[in-house]
């Protein structure tokens, strides 16, 4: 790597985290430590914002910005890659976003770099939920950005139909179906909702507050819990 490429991607290292040590940023460069001092101080003759010194722990001062990094063709690939794999999984809403940051993405980028990451041999075939599943999908994301309890139909894999009052915490894909994670008020438990099965649902006005015992990092504490055999904190 050259040395020019190289403080490059320090500066971008450095301001893609609260606090890198130069030990890390001598690992991922494949560089002693001591080089990485006399570059970050380089770097700060230069004018860099950096702040920190040796021993410590680098950062950029907050309120500096920075022009916008260029992709390399691997990394535009991969971002072509990940919009193609989405879109068709995603709602409607955030489809329409990942195409439009990406165009935005490839406009900007130099033509050999655009023409790789355009001629990608990975793709994927339009299967994904149908239009139905898509809009609650949405609806269901939006609520729980929006920390919105919800009022479901739902009918389980019994064919046994329920109506819930739920806090809705995340949507997952699992490779076929999204599912719901919610806290659910009527069973006064964690629930997880298959979205294709949902047959209504209704955004309620009410808004919900984090509480003990009911939020996702409750949730995955649970689920770490059973996995491992040990019982709740």
């Amino acid at each position: 790597m050259r040395r020019a490429e190289r403080l490059f991607q320090i500066v971008q290292l450095i301001r893609g985290r609260r606090l890198s040590t130069a030990d890390f940023l001598a690992q991922r460069l494949e560089v002693s430590a001591r080089t990485v001092y006399r570059d970050v101080a380089d770097l700060q003759l230069q004018g860099v914002p950096i702040e920190g010194e040796a021993g410590v722990g680098y950062r950029m001062r907050p309120d500096f910005d920075l022009p916008p990094l260029m992709f390399t063709k691997d990394e535009a690939r991969a971002l072509v890659a990940a919009v193609r794999i989405a879109q068709p999984r995603l709602d409607m809403a955030l489809a329409m976003h990942a195409d439009g940051a990406l165009s935005k993405i490839l406009a900007v980028l130099p033509l050999d770099a655009r023409a790789a990451a355009e001629s990608l041999a990975v793709y994927a075939p339009p299967v994904g939920p149908d239009s139905d599943t898509r809009a609650r999908l949405e609806s269901l994301r939006v609520a729980a950005e929006s920390r919105q309890k919800v009022h479901l139909r739902y009918v389980d894999l019994k064919d046994q139909l329920s109506e819930r009052l739920v806090r809705p915490l995340g949507c997952f894909y699992w490779g076929e179906v999204w599912t719901l994670a919610a806290w659910c008020e009527t069973r006064e438990s964690f629930r997880n909702f298959r979205i294709d099965r949902i047959r209504a649902l209704g955004v309620q006005e009410e808004r919900f507050r984090d509480e003990p015992g009911k939020t996702l990092a409750d949730l995955f504490r649970e689920i770490e819990c059973e996995r491992d055999g040990a019982p709740m904190p």
